[in-house]
């Protein structure tokens, strides 16, 4: 594993669904990782609120431009393991 830091790419999901929709897309990022044969395999779900939930999985710095602009995350963070 290389020594950059760690990106955690979010999705956010607002309203009733939320909760339902980021679990479901969290699938749909672990086959991501499967398919492209990532060497990092964090991935999780979070719910912020009734009316709140995001999905994230984390990568390599290196890898963040052309990720980014596969994936199309809402936002991203230096990911704090």
């Amino acid at each position: 594993m290389s020594t950059n830091r760690k990106i955690k790419l979010i999705w956010d999901f607002r309203g009733i669904a939320a909760r339902n929709t980021a679990e479901h897309h969290e699938k749909h990022l672990k086959e991501f990782i499967a398919i492209e044969q990532m060497e990092l395999n964090i991935t999780g779900f979070q719910h912020v609120s009734e009316m709140h939930s995001l999905a994230f999985m984390v990568i390599e710095e290196d890898q963040m431009i052309s990720i980014r602009d596969t994936l199309k995350p809402h936002r991203a963070e230096v990911y704090q393991s």
